[in-house]
């Protein structure tokens, strides 16, 4: 259990993070309502699940830049039904921005996937086991699953090599005891601070040192901070 002494400095540090995030051009990021897998459209989790593909392995920018243009080819994520139904034209007009033949036939088989069934099923599949279910698609792993169940309104914490950086520099062992905390503290919820402490670290190279800084910003020394 961590002590109040450590979940404040958590919070202020978090606090900072998020102000800066805030003064930057992701603000929309932080502002934004909290998406809920319980009112989640097939829309939705067809676009989330693409993005989540594309980026495995990938430069955020990179991705950000084409996938208008994806969205487009696959119909603005229309439907699964639609989609499957001009697989073809789909796939070749989305090769034509993304070369990735193995991450857009990816997800051209997940809109398959989603087309066999009702979407209402789905979604309770994945409330049910969300981990597990989202791992049934193509190229969503073990940890590619972290980020689309967040994505798509888990409350949960990504495994992300950034949080998790911060979290072994806070003294913590897992990524989501550090969001949890940080979330019980402050009010927003998990994903909201998965959300502000990956796209800190994404703003600042030197994130780790202006977190500690924080963190031991009261003076007391982060070598005292313990779990009790």
């Amino acid at each position: 259990m961590i002590n109040e002494q450590h979940a404040a400095a958590l919070a202020r540090a978090y606090l900072a993070a998020k102000s800066a995030v805030l003064r930057s051009e992701y603000a929309a990021e932080v502002v934004a309502p909290s998406v809920q897998l319980q009112t989640l459209s097939e829309s939705d989790f067809l676009r989330e699940l693409a993005w989540v593909v594309l980026s495995a392995g990938m430069a955020e920018r990179v991705v950000r830049l084409k996938f208008a243009a994806i969205s487009e080819a696959f119909l603005f994520w229309s439907s699964a039904a639609e989609i499957s139904a001009r697989e073809g034209i789909c796939v070749k007009l989305a090769l034509q921005h993304f070369g990735h033949k193995g991450k857009i036939g990816a997800i051209a088989a997940a809109a398959r996937s989603v087309a066999d069934a009702p979407f209402d099923v789905l979604r309770e599949r994945v409330l049910a086991n969300p981990l597990a279910e989202l791992q049934r698609f193509p190229y969503i792993g073990a940890i590619t699953a972290f980020h689309l169940a967040k994505n798509i309104g888990v409350p949960i914490a990504r495994p992300d090599r950034h949080l998790t950086r911060l979290c072994k520099d806070a003294g913590l062992a897992q990524v989501s005891e550090l969001c949890h905390c940080i979330a019980s503290f402050v009010g927003d919820d998990i994903s909201k601070v998965d959300t502000v402490l990956w796209r800190f670290a994404t703003l600042d190279r030197n994130y780790l040192t202006q977190f500690k800084a924080h963190l031991t910003a009261s003076g007391t020394g982060f070598s005292h901070f313990h779990r009790d």
